[in-house]
Formats: C-alpha cells, structure tokens, sequence
C-alpha cells in the first residue's frame, strides 16, 4: 500500500526531532505541492516526497538518503518518489530522470535559503522576502553558508528557468504555509 500524508508526517517525526528540520520538510512539501499542480503531476505523490526527503537525515548523516532510502521502501513509498530523494544530492551519483526529481533538487537547498532570508528580516515575515534581497544574500558566503548556492543555481538551471523567476516561485509556493515554518512574524 502506498504510503499517506499522515504516515509520512508520522514517519518523519519517529526519525526527526529537530524542529528546524521538520519545517524545512513542510516547507519543501508545500513547494513541491505547488509545483505538481503547476505541472499537472501527483500533488500527493510529490508533496509527500518533498516532507520525506531529508527524514534520515538526523539518524545517519553519513549515509542520507541512501539509507532512508530502504527504510521507505519498506513503508510503501512508491519506487519514483525514493528514486527522486536518492537524486536531490549529487554525491549519490543518482541522475535525476524524472521532473519530481528534477524539482526537489532544484527547490531543497533554496526553500532552506529563503527561511534563512526571512528569519533576518525584521519582522521574521516571509510576505518580507523578495528574489533580490535573497540574491543578495546569496552573494555573502557567511550568510548560510551550509546552503550549496552552486545547488540553487543549478537546479534553476535544470528546468530552464530564470533564476529569479525561480526564486519568486518558491518565495509564492511557500506563503501558504508560513504561519507553520514559524515565518508569519
């Protein structure tokens, strides 16, 4: 049986207990969400792949994803949406063959960006957050320096699209969901 929104989050809780990592995984969810139904995909499908992508990152950051990768497996996560969370990191040498893996590349590491942009803001307010003051930062590498800006600009790269239209998009995708990422202010 394929597996559910609720057995997602259920699962991304037994094996996450970073608050930080959980909102970065709605917030991905919610970006992936948008994107499906831009492109006339699986919502579901694809939401559920964006909260799951980092699950194991906590238990084994050596070894994520490919290691959460069996653990999904087991739990019934279709073998599309495992195969797209092996391919959002480069170093699994995992291509990225389909458009759901081409997305959660391409939006990972700038969803964590854009939180890191907006938590600088005054007010703490995504509705705060515009494509050139996260451009901006992009260009300071003490700023979230954890976050690969190769990644960002690559991943824009991959679906052929301008990297501040990009930005913007992401910045949309993510409103909805603000209030639970802590960004409402």
């Amino acid at each position: 049986m394929a597996m559910d929104r609720q057995a997602a989050w259920e699962l991304l809780c037994e094996y996450t207990q970073s608050d930080g990592l959980r909102k970065h995984g709605l917030a991905v969810e919610a970006v992936m969400r948008h994107f499906a139904r831009r492109r006339g995909e699986d919502e579901e499908a694809w939401a559920i792949a964006g909260l799951l992508h980092d699950f194991d990152y906590e238990r084994w950051p050596d070894e994520h994803p490919q290691r959460g990768a069996d653990v999904l497996r087991a739990r019934g996560l279709p073998e599309a949406s495992v195969v797209a969370i092996l391919g959002h990191a480069d170093f699994t040498g995992v291509p990225r063959e389909t458009p759901m893996a081409n997305v959660l590349f391409a939006v990972d590491e700038l969803t964590g960006f854009i939180t890191a942009v907006a938590l600088v803001r005054p007010n703490r307010r995504l509705d705060e957050v515009e494509p050139a003051s996260v451009r901006k930062k992009m260009k300071d590498k003490a700023f979230a320096r954890s976050v690969n800006r190769d990644d960002i600009t690559n991943g824009a790269a991959q679906l052929g699209v301008d990297l501040d239209a990009h930005i913007a998009e992401v910045i949309e995708a993510m409103r909805p969901v603000a209030a639970e990422l802590g960004l409402a202010g």
